[in-house]
């Protein structure tokens, strides 16, 4: 069996230009261009290519459409997965779907499980049913998407989960409660917790600060994006992951649980 290495994660964190994918899509190229041949996994907020949006009916891509020939695209010339999310269209329904693309162009896809009704997400976009682990160059990847960092029962690691993921559009009203509950879901779970959130203003007049963390198993910010445009990488080592679970075993002792 092939030993599994550390892995290289880029957050990307860019002012998101209001309901305009063609501007994203640029900004985020030239962002990335800065980490070429550096990272493993480059991790893009939430809606990166309109920002908070419920204009699904005129945004809408299919899983064919720009937004994944551009992903496809810039994870080949990469050699790294491309992970962000975006409204996309399919089967009769919109859907605010997390999609990570492999350097080889093939994909997993998550879509929100739970809708944040405060901003209207219920009944412009379907809900998820399905939690999703990517498994990416031996790491065990869950997929999640902003206020889905709020259910613990939804993020358990259920000793399948090595890294989780936390795309973003998280008001900086709410900082604090965004980083405490990233390092919460770490410590709880035993795993590295990424959340990649955006900065400026959107349509509605929304401010968000960053705030994108990189957290270890033990709680500790390895990485913290300050209230700018910024590229950030840091190194997992699944070493230190499986030692420190080897030492201080906690999962042995959690609770049974099973979703309805």
């Amino acid at each position: 069996m092939e030993q599994v290495k550390d892995l290289r994660i880029t957050l990307i964190q860019p002012n998101v230009y209001w309901e305009s994918p063609v501007e994203n899509r640029e900004r985020i190229s030239e962002m990335m261009n800065t980490v070429s041949g550096n990272t493993d996994l480059v991790v893009l907020p939430e809606m990166f290519t309109t920002g908070f949006t419920m204009n699904a009916s005129a945004l809408a891509e299919p899983m064919n459409g720009e937004t994944m020939a551009w992903m496809k695209a810039k994870a080949a010339e990469l050699n790294a997965a491309i992970c962000g999310s975006a409204i996309i269209e399919d089967e009769g329904g919109s859907y605010n779907r997390l999609l990570f693309v492999h350097p080889d162009g093939s994909y997993q896809s998550y879509d929100k499980r739970h809708l944040f009704f405060i901003e209207g997400e219920i009944g412009v976009f379907e809900p998820g049913k399905e939690r999703v682990i990517v498994n990416f160059r031996g790491w065990r990847i869950g997929l999640y998407i902003c206020y889905d960092v709020r259910f613990p029962v939804w993020s358990r690691n259920r000793n399948d989960t090595d890294l989780a993921l936390y795309v973003a559009n998280w008001p900086a009203s709410r900082t604090r409660v965004w980083q405490t509950l990233l390092k919460a879901r770490a410590i709880e779970n035993q795993i590295y917790v990424a959340g990649a959130n955006r900065v400026g203003s959107d349509g509605n007049e929304v401010d968000y600060c960053g705030d994108s963390l990189l957290v270890n198993p033990r709680g500790e910010v390895m990485h913290r994006l300050e209230n700018r445009e910024v590229v950030v990488t840091g190194t997992l080592s699944i070493e230190n992951l499986e030692n420190f679970r080897l030492k201080f075993p906690v999962g042995n002792d959690a609770d049974d649980f099973r979703l309805l």
